[in-house]
């Protein structure tokens, strides 16, 4: 990558991270018709699909994260970016084992205490500006918390640092609307469509009142929350996983080629901090 690519000066592009089974990519045409929306909205030509078409099996065999970059290359003038873009596309393909454990026992998560800028022109976009993600992600070192949850600057929830957040109330699927930022993750949208789940503006106590709690991504899948802390650690509501968290669950790792989990027992367990 040479010095002077605004990607790695500005962070001037976008990403893609897939799932790919044995030459296969898992999600494909949704994570295209992202990279598609980001580069028209960033002004960047979208590299042939013929080229990002014949790059799963290039990938190799087994289980692997195919990595894309695609950059708007070198030139222009300080931020001005330059009239006619030399996109750079680099892939980088790495074996991959899922957390499998937190798919059955499930995960503590926190909130954390960064807020997310509210940037309508960038929401929903994979980009590579994620210093806010990289903030967030240095709030804890305990291993024992699988992830943080994010507001944006006006107090509504809005994802994890690297997942998608899902929750049940009042029997109905809901996940935040993301409009004013965050990413619009390829198996979020497919559950959406599959099934219905409302988008809406919440503000992050929604979720102690819920009756299951959900974190997914399209290359770990989708993990049920156990427990919910604070940003300081302390326990704001816990769940005992069951049937309502593997209903969503297999619908999402039917989506990505994962195995499902039967577990007919537990209801919500009611203890708070």
């Amino acid at each position: 990558m040479p010095f002077d690519d605004r990607g790695l000066a500005y962070g001037d592009g976008l990403f893609e991270t897939v799932l790919v089974r044995d030459g296969v990519a898992t999600l494909w045409e949704p994570h295209m018709a992202r990279l598609a929306r980001g580069c028209k909205r960033l002004g960047i030509p979208m590299p042939s699909r013929a080229v990002l078409d014949a790059l799963p099996a290039r990938a190799g065999q087994g289980l692997r994260v195919l990595k894309l970059t695609l950059t708007r290359g070198s030139g222009g003038r300080g931020y001005l970016p330059p009239e006619a873009p030399a996109p750079r596309l680099r892939w980088h393909a790495t074996p991959f084992s899922p957390a499998s454990e937190r798919w059955w026992r499930g995960v503590r998560v926190r909130h954390c205490r960064l807020a997310l800028g509210i940037q309508p022109q960038l929401a929903g976009l994979k980009h590579l500006n994620r210093l806010e993600n990289v903030m967030a992600r240095a709030e804890w070192q305990d291993p024992e918390i699988a992830e943080g949850l994010l507001c944006d600057s006006e107090g509504h929830l809005v994802e994890a640092t690297c997942m998608n957040v899902f929750w049940r109330r009042a029997g109905r699927l809901e996940t935040p609307g993301l409009a004013r930022c965050g990413v619009s993750g390829t198996l979020r949208e497919g559950l959406c469509r599959r099934l219905g789940i409302q988008e809406v503006d919440a503000a992050p106590g929604v979720l102690e009142g819920a009756e299951a709690v959900w974190l997914g991504n399209a290359v770990q899948g989708l993990w049920p929350v156990r427990r919910l802390d604070d940003e300081q650690g302390r326990q704001r509501a816990c769940w005992t996983i069951g049937r309502v968290h593997r209903e969503l669950q297999a619908e999402a790792h039917a989506l990505l080629g994962y195995p499902r989990h039967e577990d007919e027992s537990g209801e919500r367990d009611e203890e708070k901090a």
